[in-house]
């Protein structure tokens, strides 16, 4: 049974920077792509960023400010938030790429 676990989300101020982690179970990161996905209240969950075996997407909005990586011995994917703005709040998703494999989500708040 595969697992994701996020964590790593909180409350900053515009700029600021925050660290999420998801730890996977189950199945092996290095392996498999995983993408972290956000969602806001009324709206849909929306894809933020994905990391396969040898690439990295972006979506343009956080290009330049989000870096995902992988940590194969922790079986951990990482997304390093820098220069957050508040449009960043909601709840972010670990997913396991083109399957209904989710995580229990973090929350991201960012002030202005």
């Amino acid at each position: 049974q595969v697992q994701l676990v996020e964590s790593g989300g909180g409350l900053v101020q515009a700029g600021g920077s925050l660290r999420l982690s998801c730890a996977a179970s189950g199945v092996v990161a290095e392996f498999a792509t995983m993408a972290w996905y956000r969602q806001d209240p009324g709206n849909q969950r929306e894809s933020v960023a994905r990391i396969g075996h040898d690439s990295e997407y972006y979506e343009d909005f956080v290009k330049g400010r989000f870096t995902i990586s992988r940590d194969n011995a922790r079986n951990t994917v990482y997304m390093q938030m820098n220069n957050l703005k508040p449009e960043d709040t909601g709840v972010y998703y670990c997913n396991l790429y083109s399957t209904t494999v989710w995580g229990q989500g973090t929350q991201v708040t960012v002030t202005s």
